[in-house]
């Protein structure tokens, strides 16, 4: 059974953050073989990133006693500045987790919000294990990056926000690392417009989502090879995996190759600067790993800032 969202759920999160986010805008834009699509700019959400989103719809909702025990998060990066601006919101402390495959960007950027980031293990999943661990002995209330409802309600605002802006998209495509951003686009776009069609992007270096919809359970990837490390986890959750197999029709998988060239085509063409995992799409499309019929309305949401098209 398909977990239950209702489009007043995804309103509800949109108006709970309104007073603290951008509402983002879109832009449309052509790429070099003539084909018109419209790109929605989280990237020039507060955080950096569309992480904000489910980050802060979870800690808004969080009880006195949960806030007063502190947070603790394990990210790729995104999902750490998300949480740790959630907690300087509600004057909460925050520990964040990192893999050491974190650009160091990203690094320098969160501790200067929250002087406790601990960086340590190879990827997000040996991270995770730490935060886990601190939530038990250290009694932290523990904000996970995908697997909630209601980080999936508040990434799903971004859905929302862009069939707003552009109610005729018939393909919205969507990054994918741990799979809460799309699951809750998928979720709110199918609500408005059950006929559109949700395209996911991995790289080839970690198929994590690709590979447990092929096998119709959860896998969990031996090795991550991808530099495009807020796409990296090694396993996602049941919750992600039972909405991306209801609402997604395709995932694609893109090389980092590609994606650093898309990158750099969003810079030196539109002045987008976006890291490896927000510039997936637009590789895809470059490569044609997923085909575009004639007419379709395309939608791609860059999800996150970064400097891989300098």
């Amino acid at each position: 059974m398909t977990t239950q969202f209702s489009l007043d759920d995804f309103k509800a999160a949109k108006a709970r953050l309104s007073s603290y986010i951008r509402q983002t805008p879109t832009m449309d834009i052509q790429l070099d073989d003539g084909r018109n699509i419209s790109l929605k700019l989280e990237n020039l959400q507060i955080s950096g990133s569309f992480k904000i989103r489910g980050a802060l719809n979870t800690v808004l909702g969080l009880s006195k006693n949960e806030l007063n025990r502190g947070l603790v998060t394990a990210s790729g990066g995104n999902h750490g500045m998300g949480v740790a601006i959630a907690g300087a919101l509600t004057q909460t402390p925050t520990t964040i987790y990192l893999p050491k495959n974190t650009p160091q960007s990203k690094i320098n950027k969160l501790k200067s919000i929250t002087s406790d980031v601990i960086v340590s293990g190879e990827v997000w999943d040996d991270a995770n294990a730490l935060a886990l661990e601190a939530a038990a002995k250290e009694g932290k209330t523990y904000i996970h990056p995908f697997a909630a409802k209601s980080v999936i309600e508040g990434q799903g605002t971004v859905g929302l926000e862009f069939l707003e802006s552009v109610p005729d998209l018939d393909v919205l495509m969507v990054a994918i690392g741990g799979g809460g951003l799309i699951s809750g686009v998928a979720s709110a776009a199918k609500l408005i417009n059950p006929d559109i069609r949700i395209i996911g992007i991995e790289a080839v270096g970690a198929p994590t989502l690709y590979e447990s919809c092929k096998a119709g359970k959860l896998v969990t990837l031996e090795r991550i090879t991808t530099r495009a490390g807020t796409l990296a986890p090694r396993k996602s959750a049941d919750l992600n995996l039972e909405i991306i197999s209801h609402h997604v029709e395709e995932i694609v998988l893109v090389e980092d190759s590609d994606m650093e060239i898309a990158s750099k085509w969003l810079w030196s063409s539109c002045g987008i600067a976006t890291e490896l995992s927000a510039a997936a799409a637009i590789a895809a499309l470059q490569t044609e790993k997923f085909k575009t019929n004639k007419n379709d309305k395309i939608g791609v949401i860059i999800c996150g800032a970064g400097l891989d098209g300098f």
